[in-house]
């Protein structure tokens, strides 16, 4: 069993937890996982990412999302921290919906909790395929 928390930090008027539901399930069975599993999903502007970037990896720009995995053993497997801003900005740039982005980012950040990563080609090769296959289960399909 999955338990999906999302905190809306960005905008209290808007739910985006349709979204970010459906496409969490459908990862969690696409990968046949049984364990019970909590994941907390964040969702923040640029600025407030753009400065947990600088603070956890020393990186100071802008990111979409940044996943930090619970190694701790409990059912929490993590956190995924989402810009909405940046979210919005990539859909518009990759001429898809903001429900695919947001699918994808959400989709992404989950597998790192997971302990996927793309460090290596076939680490990437691994990820992509994985994110790519789950998005098309739950019907995210990019629009051109």
């Amino acid at each position: 069993m999955l338990k999906i928390n999302i905190f809306n930090q960005y905008d209290k008027k808007k739910s985006y937890n349709k979204t970010i539901k459906k496409i969490l399930k459908t990862a969690y069975n696409f990968l046949h996982l049984t364990d019970k599993m909590i994941i907390n999903v964040i969702l923040v502007n640029n600025e407030e990412l753009k400065e947990m970037n600088k603070s956890y990896r020393s990186i100071d720009k802008e990111t979409d999302v940044l996943s930090f995995e619970n190694d701790d053993y409990s059912d929490e497997i993590g956190d995924i921290f989402i810009s909405i801003d940046k979210t919005l900005e990539q859909a518009k740039a990759f001429e898809h919906s903001f429900e695919r982005e947001l699918a994808f980012l959400s989709t992404h950040g989950f597998l790192h909790c997971l302990g996927y990563d793309h460090l290596t080609d076939e680490d990437e090769i691994e990820m992509f395929s994985l994110q790519n296959d789950i998005l098309e289960v739950a019907k995210f399909r990019r629009t051109k």
